[in-house]
């Protein structure tokens, strides 16, 4: 492709409890009711877009038991290497304790709650990728 850039596509898929999830991406943060955190590899769950013509070969899932309340979090890694003025990233360790605290929360608010965080590490320092995150909540 010529670039250092990379492009993150993932396929959730939910039906009766189970979230299906297959694309390679960053560590997929589940946060199960009162708080405790798990993380799921993706790393055999796909392939890097752009690099071969078929990835079907790549491409893999994995289902992960939902009971209510647990919290599913998807995210870029501009969230985690998000810089401050000293050069000190955000980090997962801290997303992840910006997850539990507010995981009572509704999915909005829990994302609300992340993007005011890293904001808040960056400060005025620049921006240099972007921020995203996608919160699911299981009623």
């Amino acid at each position: 492709m010529g670039s250092d850039k990379s492009l993150t596509l993932s396929l959730l898929d939910y039906k009766q409890n189970n979230l299906l999830l297959s694309g390679q991406h960053e560590e997929v943060v589940v946060v199960r009711r009162g708080g405790v955190i798990e993380l799921i590899d993706t790393m055999d769950l796909g392939f890097p877009i752009g690099l071969d013509e078929d990835i079907e070969p790549f491409v893999a899932q994995t289902d992960v038991r939902l009971e209510s309340g647990d919290v599913v979090v998807l995210y870029t890694d501009g969230i985690t290497e998000a810089e401050n003025s000293s050069g000190a990233q955000y980090g997962l360790e801290k997303m992840c304790q910006v997850i539990s605290h507010n995981c009572h929360a509704s999915a909005e608010e829990i994302k609300q709650a992340v993007i005011a965080d890293v904001r808040q590490h960056i400060g005025e320092h620049t921006v240099f990728d972007d921020i995203t995150v996608v919160v699911l909540k299981k009623r």
